[in-house]
């Protein structure tokens, strides 16, 4: 017998994505669907998703509905539609009130209200297909209310008697705290005293924290990652409470959608290559050079990034390393990315003081990270911290050398090479600090000119297996921690 999962997510690629959440719902879900789980994801319809040329159709029992959050009244009907490149399922909360906005996240009064529908309506909509799920599985703080509502709003229905409740915390940074007064819009009634009531007091709700106090499992991307946000200097406020939760806190590494991201079947390149043939990858280094304009000798380090720009991400680091290294000319750099307007402005510097040495790109293309990724020597990740991570996977998939530091789930997937044995997969340092990066990029440099050890490291990064056939079996597991076997 499958499992029966009621998933809900703010994101879903190629869909709706701003990061690894996207990602990840998309790639597990999927795993779920082909292992024969009937698994039932519920997301918004954004204006972006309407967008997008799916063209999905009504629901026919599931039109013309209501739901009121405190004072507020809303009107949404469900479409449904099957995920690109799968037959599995896909349900869009369709709200305009809510959802018709420029970008998936609004940052206006009504944002709580907004994944709050979402979460009531997946919830509610579930009841009206009499689909009894074995899990509810809450992705990130837009419905970390799920938990908390399951045991007290819906906690009536027998439908949900055996349902048991997952929230993964994709990155503890985002909480989704609001005023206190959207505390009435959960219409908790008699139940409100399961609020944090301290928080309450001090004018706030934190959605995050109610998914991780209730959720029946808490799990996190990536073993270091939990063990890090048990700490203070990573734990964003809420380590205390995470700690609390003991061992249903559960640290499971992402895996990588080896049909979008290898290298042997890859649409965008222009050349395709394997582990046994890397005359594809040289090819690809050429297109990538002339396509971006850059000079680069077969000797230099070609250097790739595509990354949010933002400080979690270690830009500061490399604001205040690259300009040596590039000058020096012993590398060159093709970035993609957009954040921060310091940062943009500094890439953006850079490439007009070197315009034969440094590309950037402001903003995101899927085709040029996936030419990024491939016709790189190294890619960049040196992180302030990363809970999970996936270009650094992707990269070791590529022979593109992941240079990153050592947190979350680059620690975890990334090992350090090693000149006396020819053992790891990348380069890894531990401090945090401008100095550590500089060694490891100088690191680079000095093997990337060794042709015998540049090839073993390569070839030790290809052997890697991220792959969501292996990642994505460690979250039955948990499924059937708490419900048994299928």
């Amino acid at each position: 017998m499958p499992y029966r999962v009621l998933f809900i997510t703010a994101e879903y690629a190629p869909l709706a994505k701003t990061g690894g959440l996207a990602d990840v719902s998309t790639a597990l879900t999927r795993y779920l669907h082909r292992r024969g789980d009937d698994v039932r994801v519920f997301m918004p319809y954004y204006r972006q998703v309407a967008d997008a040329g799916l063209a999905p159709w009504p629901v026919e029992f599931l039109q013309d509905l209501e739901m009121t959050l405190g004072e507020h009244h809303y009107r949404y009907r469900v479409l449904t539609g099957t995920a690109p490149g799968s037959d599995l399922p896909l349900y869009f909360i369709d709200c305009p009130a809510l959802y018709d906005h420029p970008a998936i996240y609004a940052e206006t009064d009504d944002e709580a209200r907004r994944f709050l529908l979402l979460t009531r309506a997946a919830l509610e909509c579930t009841q009206r297909m009499g689909f009894a799920p074995h899990i509810l599985h809450c992705n990130d703080w837009h419905t970390a209310f799920g938990p908390l509502l399951l045991k007290t709003t819906y906690a009536w229905d027998q439908l949900f008697a055996a349902t048991r409740s997952v929230l993964t915390i994709h990155n503890v940074g985002y909480q989704g705290v609001f005023g206190a007064a959207h505390a009435t819009e959960l219409g908790l009634g008699d139940a409100s005293w399961l609020l944090h009531q301290e928080d309450l007091a001090a004018g706030r709700i934190n959605t995050l924290l109610h998914g991780i106090r209730y959720a029946d499992l808490v799990t996190t991307v990536s073993p270091t990652y939990a063990r890090e946000i048990c700490t203070p200097e990573y734990g964003a406020g809420l380590d205390g409470f995470l700690r609390a939760r003991g061992d249903r806190l559960v640290g499971i590494l992402n895996g990588v959608d080896y049909e979008e991201w290898d290298p042997a079947t890859d649409p965008y390149l222009p050349a395709r290559f394997d582990a046994a043939n890397l005359a594809g990858k040289a090819a690809v280094r050429r297109a990538l050079a002339a396509r971006v304009g850059l000079s680069v000798s077969d000797g230099a380090l070609l250097i790739g990034l595509v990354s949010r720009l933002v400080s979690q991400k270690g830009i500061d680091l490399m604001v205040a390393v690259l300009p040596e290294l590039v000058r020096r000319g012993d590398c060159a750099l093709v970035a993609i990315g957009t954040g921060e307007s310091r940062y943009e402005d500094f890439f953006a510097g850079l490439a007009l003081e070197f315009p034969a040495r440094v590309f950037f790109h402001r903003g995101y293309s899927e085709e040029l990270a996936h030419w990024v990724e491939a016709g790189a020597d190294a890619f960049l990740m040196p992180s302030q911290y990363e809970p999970c991570g996936l270009n650094q996977m992707y990269s070791l998939r590529y022979g593109t050398v992941p240079i990153v530091r050592r947190t979350g789930g680059l620690a975890d997937s990334v090992l350090h090479y090693s000149r006396d044995d020819g053992t790891g997969t990348g380069i890894v340092f531990d401090q945090y600090e401008a100095a550590s990066l500089r060694w490891a990029l100088d690191y680079a440099i000095r093997l990337h000119g060794e042709p015998a050890h540049w090839s073993r490291l390569v070839a030790n990064a290809m052997r890697q297996d991220y792959s969501w056939t292996r990642q994505g079996a460690l979250y039955v597991d948990q499924y059937a921690r708490l419900v048994g076997p299928a």
